[in-house]
């Protein structure tokens, strides 16, 4: 019998030197042959090595580009108070106009309820006194309402109350529908078109959607422009991530892919002070649409990304924006760097990749299968937890701001997460955490003193849930070789689009039992976070290009893994 440090040698020495491991030295990228095109990663270090992969150029750039994200944080987050919940009860007949609304509500049963209510004109029919032998009455459904505050919200102008009460989440759920549409279709606009203009368009058609909104004379009218409002926002968001990544460079780009997302927490504090200082929605709406004008000044300003330009090999426009970016960093260009960026001819055709791609192979199918149900179980969390911070309780404008104060470390520590940890340990424990501190408000629901307990777990679930929505993007695109990674990340937004346009209604579960619907943000939580055990970890891994190159090291590991255990066995006999 051999002894476990031999063992441990021969394992070595298979992993070592007949199927070497991949490290990031892997990643260190040669001088391409004369002749020969530069890969990607080349190419890009020629633009990071002529204006540096981050300085004052790129600081600027990416700071005001990540300001993008404040109206549309506000679009989303605005039905939280355009149809926040009044003390409602059905509207006093003029002859009772003077009667106080306690006493109007006792005296026509309406302490459970706003629906029905006894018939209040018989007494006036009878010549009875108002609140006189009131059980005599029958109940009628009541045919208009009154709304207690200032100002007018959605529910009270369109009436979304009894038999109308589903709409409200109706006109939400067109929001994310759109959104979950939208992330699809932005992408294409941004390879066919460019970041910059994509951006921009975007950003006006996103301001003039939501000046129309605040002017909608009817629900229905309100509701289809939402779902076009959510389209639009996610390609505002989407093109200015790709942009903010595609100006840096090295490491850089993971610090400021994250950071793009800090003005989000701003934005819900934000729009909890608006909306406490303009109480009715149509001001509200007026007052987070028009500083969407303001950005229509970056097109005199922000620069096309000169990776995408190059990919389309129109080098005279990437020499004008390097000359501009080394100028404003204190550099000099390489003298030969016109030269470098010349495009030359690839020695091999380009893979004709397509969305089977993703479910042709045992480890791609369980990859794809697992980032479906992570990325469902994300948005279905996140989300949950954000737009219906009225309904978990307590003050809704200081659950905003909380929110948002809990998503500045958040993101923070997603940062440091990503550069020093890996992927797969953290983004499965942050989800696992997320959903158990959901379970545990269930108890809660049979205490109502107990309020700042629920509120403490609600944030510290969506502290959890908003690190992993930072590492998820990252995770899931390491996991997919470079000629289907966009194919990969855009078939994962359409269960995130699922969720999304499923979040309105979790909260109708609450006619069960109040505590079903946390119930499910906790489940699926717990169930996301071990979904992630199952990929493999990327962090410090050479990314694959091809998909030929990832059947080829899933083939290597299983020979690797094979000879392992055979000598394993040899040394245990």
């Amino acid at each position: 019998m051999l002894l476990p440090a031999r063992c441990e040698r021969l394992n070595r020495t298979v992993s070592g030197n007949t199927f070497p491991t991949l490290t990031s030295l892997d990643k260190t990228v040669a001088m391409p042959d004369e002749g020969k095109r530069p890969s990607d990663d080349e190419q890009e270090d020629v633009i990071s090595k002529a204006i540096g992969e981050f300085g004052r150029w790129q600081l600027l750039f990416t700071f005001l580009l990540s300001l993008v994200n404040i109206p549309c944080t506000w679009h989303i987050f605005a039905p939280t108070f355009h149809s926040a919940e009044r003390d409602t009860w059905c509207a006093r007949p003029a002859i009772f106009a003077d009667v106080a609304p306690s006493v109007w509500k006792n005296c026509t049963g309406q302490a459970d309820g706003y629906c029905w209510m006894l018939d209040a004109n018989a007494w006036n029919a009878t010549g009875g006194h108002f609140c006189e032998d009131p059980n005599a009455l029958e109940r009628v459904k009541c045919r208009g309402w009154e709304f207690a505050g200032e100002g007018e919200t959605i529910i009270s102008e369109f009436n979304l109350v009894c038999d109308r009460q589903s709409l409200n989440s109706f006109g939400e759920m067109m929001f994310l529908a759109g959104v979950a549409i939208g992330g699809l279709v932005c992408g294409i606009l941004s390879d066919k078109y460019g970041r910059k203009r994509t951006l921009m368009a975007s950003i006006l058609i996103q301001t003039l959607l939501g000046t129309v909104i605040a002017f909608s004379p009817w629900f229905l009218m309100y509701a289809f422009l939402r779902a076009a409002l959510g389209f639009i926002s996610v390609s505002v968001v989407f093109s200015g991530f790709v942009l903010t990544i595609e100006l840096v460079g090295g490491d850089w780009r993971t610090v400021a892919g994250i950071s793009y997302l800090f003005p989000v927490s701003l934005s819900y504090v934000t729009i909890a002070g608006i909306a406490w200082l303009l109480k009715d929605w149509r001001q509200l709406q007026l007052a987070i649409s028009l500083p969407g004008f303001l950005f229509l000044a970056l097109w005199w300003y922000l620069p096309e990304s000169p990776r995408w330009l190059l990919a389309l090999g129109r080098t005279q426009e990437v020499m004008v924006i390097l000359e501009k970016a080394a100028r404003f960093n204190g550099r000099e260009l390489p003298p030969n760097i016109d030269k470098q960026l010349l495009p030359e001819s690839a020695d091999e055709p380009a893979e004709n990749v397509s969305v089977a791609d993703l479910f042709k192979t045992a480890p791609m199918r369980k990859r794809t299968v697992c980032l479906f149900l992570i990325w469902f179980s994300v948005y279905l969390v996140y989300y949950g937890l954000v737009l219906n911070l009225g309904n978990i309780g307590g003050n809704l404008y200081v659950n905003s701001v909380l929110q948002g104060a809990v998503e500045i470390p958040a993101v923070a520590i997603s940062i440091f997460i990503l550069l020093k940890s890996g992927r797969r340990w953290p983004l499965s424990l942050t989800m696992i955490i997320s959903g158990v501190a959901c379970a545990c408000t269930l108890p809660l629901y049979l205490f109502a003193d107990l309020q700042w307990v629920t509120t403490s777990l609600t944030m510290l679930s969506k502290f959890c849930i908003s690190s992993s929505n930072a590492v998820m993007p990252v995770f899931t695109a390491e996991l997919y070789p470079t000629t289907i990674r966009n194919i990969g990340v855009g078939a994962a937004n359409v269960s995130a689009g699922i969720a999304l346009m499923l979040v309105p209604y979790l909260w109708n579960l609450s006619s069960i039992h109040a505590s079903v619907p946390m119930s499910v943000l906790a489940v699926f939580g717990i169930l996301g976070g071990l979904s992630v055990l199952f990929l493999p970890e990327t962090g410090g891994s050479r990314l694959v290009d091809t998909i030929k190159e990832e059947k080829h090291a899933a083939r290597m590991s299983d020979i690797e893994n094979s000879q392992i255990k055979k000598i394993n066995n040899n040394c245990c006999t």
